[in-house]
């Protein structure tokens, strides 16, 4: 059995082309593509990576493509990035997409599941804070325990 892990990079990351949550889908995705992702995480779901995807203008099938077929490093999935027809990275483009996934709040329901699970009667309301309190949750529940 492969050992599986937990994505520990948070959406609040951005590497050097200044793309919050970029880093977290390039290693969900490369997790995926290896057979390593742990269970109940989607190598690339429909909230932030898909908002990222729209955002930079790439096509979804081609970043997966892409992932899967080469293994790519960080720096070498954003120098793929950088070559793909109609990529926006202008500090325009990057900015309202920064600021759409750290202006994003999780509902009511899913922020009481991530609040009570990891023990807290309150907490953050912001989605990438509560989802690192998930993250942390799933860890720690998978290998600290």
């Amino acid at each position: 059995m492969s050992t599986k892990y937990v994505p520990l990079i948070s959406s609040g990351v951005a590497g050097p082309l200044g793309v919050l949550h970029l880093p977290r889908l390039w290693l969900k995705s490369s997790l995926e593509a290896a057979g390593k992702l742990a269970d109940g995480y989607p190598g690339c779901g429909h909230g932030y990576d898909q908002m990222v995807i729209d955002g930079l203008g790439l096509q979804r099938e081609a970043v997966l493509e892409f992932i899967r077929s080469r293994r790519p490093t960080y720096p070498q999935f954003e120098a793929w990035i950088r070559q793909q027809p109609g990529v926006k990275l202008d500090a325009a483009s990057v900015s309202a997409l920064n600021a759409a996934i750290t202006g994003y709040n999780h509902d009511d329901a899913t922020r009481k599941g991530i609040l009570d699970a990891s023990g807290l009667a309150d907490g953050p309301r912001d989605a990438i804070n509560l989802n690192n309190l998930d993250d942390w949750k799933e860890f720690h529940d998978a290998v600290l325990k």
